[in-house]
């Protein structure tokens, strides 16, 4: 049996798994806060003696928690970080959210990202107008229940002699009327559920 010693194993390992091996090491000497001067804070306590609450904490007056690991929050987020989810699952007003989805439920629909806020459709050609069609975004811009929370965008084109569909003229108050009638079934809905 051959005994190796441990530069002898290491030079063994392939070239790119030393370099992988070495970037693993600098990056957790790097979350360490080794090479920032402010990482590590030095403290005349007097003559030794610490504070059960300094004690606690750790150094520069931090406890394990809040420590950082690539900035605030660590690599996964703090627990004080995530004790700020509401745990509904949707990063914007939920009564704005329904309500947008119950307003233009008549048209498909092409994407709805409940953490960016943003419902899209689909090309909608209604039946008295078959010229015509529109497409529908809706915004919302604010965790709160608020009158400019939600921002309608209204997109219309109808048909071109020549063929296909050309871009039409909105109604401004298209927009308005969308948004106003979101935020009163968004009323509606909050109401519904006890709030006030």
């Amino acid at each position: 049996m051959k005994n190796f010693n441990t530069v002898g194993r290491l030079s063994m390992v392939s070239p790119s798994l030393r370099l992988l091996l070495i970037a693993v090491l600098s990056t957790g000497l790097a979350g360490c806060g080794i090479g920032d001067p402010s990482a590590v804070k030095e403290h005349d306590y007097g003559a030794g003696q610490l504070s059960k609450e300094q004690a606690s904490q750790g150094l520069a007056g931090q406890n394990r928690e809040t420590g950082s690991l690539f900035g605030p929050g660590g690599l996964f987020g703090s627990k004080s970080d995530k004790k700020d989810d509401s745990g509904t699952g949707v990063a914007v007003n939920a009564y704005l959210w329904r309500a947008s989805l119950d307003t233009i439920n008549f048209i498909p629909l092409v994407s709805a990202d409940p953490f960016g806020g943003v419902i899209i459709t689909d090309w909608y050609t209604p039946a008295e107008a078959p010229t015509e069609r529109m497409k529908v975004q809706v915004t919302i811009l604010d965790r709160e229940l608020r009158a400019d929370g939600v921002r309608v965008s209204v997109f219309k084109q109808q048909t071109n002699p020549k063929g296909g569909w050309v871009d039409a003229q909105v109604d401004p108050h298209t927009n308005t009327d969308i948004e106003n009638a979101i935020l009163t079934r968004a009323r509606q809905l909050r109401i519904a559920q006890g709030g006030v």
